[in-house]
């Protein structure tokens, strides 16, 4: 189960890859951490596909990470007369709150927070930015657009309001309640949709506390402009493309994703690049080449992971498609540009003594050409320290904790693995030896550097390097 490659892969299990066989054929074809999308299927559904995996970890011996991903709000229009509605640039219409006659005059929009938000001059986007209307006036109830591209809106067609910050919450009812779900089964990782601002993610950490890592999902253009405050607070970030490119300019995406990546690396946590990346084998046995150099170009940003979403969840290629990710891994990881890429796009190093000795280990490592940096890490963070550096040598993160060797699963670099925590210095070096050995990253007169944390077990303490010869 030992990952020849970086970079992490996330596969979303769907209708296409939620039998036993066909999770074991995605773990084996590569799979890091599995994702459920709580958008679509039931919480019974979802709890069969956990305890799926979870007996496939045991069958494995290797952890493997759950992602659950929260619907979210969803701002749609209501019902209209015909089902449908034609409209022409140029036009003006109206949407009203309520009382609605379903026709141009009076599309249904039941949803307050937009009345109270909008203003003049903000843009409505209607199913996926097909149709863009332009506010003109309003009142308590009304909303007065011109249409700006023409198009077709039907019944309950969602809505985007990328120059509008909604005072809504990102965790509905529904959220609420497949949250403590999943939080109850045991998922490592929580995805948080429609985030706009740092106290959105201060609201879901109140729920999550310290039983999962959260997420936070970069959609909203809102978010850009406190990215910084909402990477502090989140455990993790998630690129959100589809809907990001929807509310900003598709050309400022690739731009904004490879910011988000140093960002991300600077504050060290990890960051998924997702949406649409190898979108054509939902349907066909390979990809286009373009989507070949849309997972390359991640990989040589430095996310910590990609992710499949329609590919794994209902394409007809599951297991091709992460087999296709793997090897577009793999083989840019291999290419001589990409350790000049990753080096050059290095953020600053944080001049504090855990993040010194962290780079220490890396650079230490390199010189003298180790077979591999142990990482003794009881909360994740001396890993992902090291990580950071983005090493051209593996991480072995020993953790004592089962939750945080799964969660380490989403780590670029780090292959994770359980063991009982060390009570001495004598310990640590024999133990990492040992596991070395047995997890066949280091043989017979192979060096190895190991990284830790005195005294052991307490999280975040980076502050011990050791070389260690194996015999």
């Amino acid at each position: 189960m030992r990952r020849h490659r970086r970079a992490k892969i996330v596969a979303t299990v769907g209708p296409a890859s939620s039998s036993p066989e066909m999770l074991k054929a995605l773990l084996l074809a590569g799979v890091d951490t599995f994702r459920l999308n709580f958008s679509h299927g039931t919480q019974s559904d979802h709890a069969r596909v956990h305890a799926e995996i979870r007996k496939l970890e045991q069958e494995v011996g290797r952890p493997i990470g759950i992602l659950m991903d929260l619907q979210g709000p969803k701002i749609r229009v209501g019902t209209l007369r015909d089902g449908k509605i034609t409209v022409a640039a140029g036009e003006t219409i109206r949407f009203v709150l309520s009382g609605s006659d379903g026709d141009k005059s009076a599309i249904p929009l039941p949803h307050r927070e937009i009345f109270a938000a909008v203003a003049p001059g903000h843009d409505l986007l209607i199913d996926d930015g097909r149709v863009r209307v332009r506010v003109a006036g309003l009142g308590d109830d009304f909303i007065e657009a011109k249409v700006i591209v023409g198009g077709t809106i039907s019944n309950h067609k969602g809505v985007n309001l990328p120059g509008t910050v909604l005072d809504l919450s990102p965790l509905t009812t529904k959220d609420r309640l497949d949250l403590e779900f999943g939080l109850k089964l045991g998922v490592d990782w929580v995805a948080l949709s429609f985030v706009q601002k740092p106290s959105d993610i201060i609201e879901a950490r109140g729920l999550v506390g310290d039983r999962a890592g959260l997420m936070a999902k970069i959609e909203k253009p809102a978010a850009l402009e406190r990215i910084d405050d909402i990477i502090q607070l989140c455990d993790a970030i998630m690129v959100a493309r589809g809907d990001l490119g929807v509310e900003i300019p598709d050309e400022d995406v690739p731009g904004r994703q490879k910011e988000l990546v140093r960002a991300c690396r600077l504050a060290v946590k990890p960051v998924i690049v997702a949406t649409q990346m190898l979108d054509s084998m939902v349907a066909a046995p390979t990809p286009t080449r373009a989507e070949v150099s849309d997972v390359a170009t991640a990989i040589y940003d430095g996310a910590d992971a990609v992710m499949l979403s329609a590919e794994s969840a209902t394409g007809r290629y599951p297991r091709e498609a992460v087999e296709m990710m793997d090897r577009i891994i793999r083989s840019t990881e291999q290419h001589k540009m990409y350790r000049s890429i990753v080096e050059a796009t290095q953020p600053g190093e944080e001049q504090t003594p855990p993040h010194a000795v962290a780079t220490a280990a890396a650079d230490l490592a390199s010189v003298i050409h180790a077979a591999a940096i142990v990482a003794y890490t009881s909360s994740g963070t001396t890993a992902a320290r090291v990580a950071r550096k983005r090493p051209s040598l593996p991480i072995l993160a020993i953790t004592p904790s089962r939750e945080v060797s799964r969660r380490l699963c989403l780590l670029w670099g780090a292959h994770s693995v359980l063991s009982d925590d060390v009570g001495s210095y004598e310990e640590m070096v024999e133990r990492a030896t040992a596991l070395a050995h047995a997890e066949q990253f280091a043989s017979s007169r192979d060096l190895l550097v190991v990284v830790a944390g005195i005294p052991f077990g307490q999280a975040g303490s980076t502050n011990n390097l050791r070389v260690v010869s194996l015999p």
